[in-house]
């Protein structure tokens, strides 16, 4: 009789675990109910970069102005959040980024025995050169210049620190790199160019440099070439006696 008992103690203890197994969560759904949202994720109302149209965009700095006045100092004391992956010494190693000593005018991916990624070797024919502009443009954020670069900075968003940077820069290795001349069209409120008109650019000015001996903004010159041509107006000869009834022609 008593081992009845317990059998039946023990099927009850199963059953009513089983009970509180299925019960358990459909009670906890009725009492903790809720809805799916209609929309997922939290909206966060956030300017876009591009608002305020391409009118507003900032202009590219006037390398002929600002790389005489830039600070040299600041552009080295920048220079320092580079160094954890770049060097910029004469036969200085690469690290985890290439040597950049003779960065300015260099090659774009054209340091040797360093090893590239696919999507700076592809850059390569957007921006042959590391230009002033081509520099300005991918330490700005090189993730957008470059997408899927292996560079993981995040870019620097202050004008003046690049422009110290890249002034700075330019005296380790690239001297010889002509400054280009002051561009009025890259001053601020400058109007915009008439159409049908193209902007002054940085590659024109390293070729107008060359043409005049390798120092943008170089004397004009001042040969035969150089002088404009006289025109002279051509004088209707006297009438011919022979034909005392001529008239000019009307």
């Amino acid at each position: 009789m008593s081992g009845d008992l317990n059998t039946n103690k023990i099927l009850g203890a199963v059953l009513a675990t089983a009970f509180v197994i299925v019960a358990v969560p459909q009670v906890t759904g009725l009492i903790y109910h809720s809805e799916a949202p209609e929309k997922m994720g939290y909206f966060v109302d956030a300017p876009e970069e591009a608002a305020g149209g391409a009118e507003e965009a900032e202009l590219p700095p006037d390398w002929g102005t600002v790389l005489p006045t830039a600070d040299l100092a600041a552009g080295e004391a920048a220079f320092a959040r580079c160094q954890a992956c770049h060097t910029a010494t004469a036969g200085g190693p690469n690290g985890t980024g290439p040597n950049l000593f003779g960065v300015v005018g260099r090659a774009v991916a054209g340091h040797a025995g360093f090893a590239y990624s696919e999507a700076m070797v592809g850059h390569k024919a957007e921006a042959p050169t590391w230009s002033l502009d081509a520099l300005d443009q991918f330490l700005t954020a090189p993730g957008r210049v470059v997408p899927g670069t292996k560079m993981s900075f995040a870019g620097i968003r202050d004008t003046q620190t690049r422009v110290n940077l890249i002034a700075w820069l330019r005296t380790q290795g690239s001297g010889g790199y002509a400054i280009p001349a002051p561009d009025p069209a890259r001053q601020p409120g400058a109007a915009a160019a008439p159409a049908g008109t193209e902007p002054a650019t940085e590659q024109g000015a390293q070729e107008a440099a060359a043409a005049s001996g390798g120092q943008a903004g170089g004397a004009p010159d001042t040969g035969a070439a150089a002088r404009p041509e006289t025109q002279t107006t051509p004088v209707a000869p006297p009438p011919s006696d022979s034909n005392p009834n001529n008239n000019t022609e009307r």
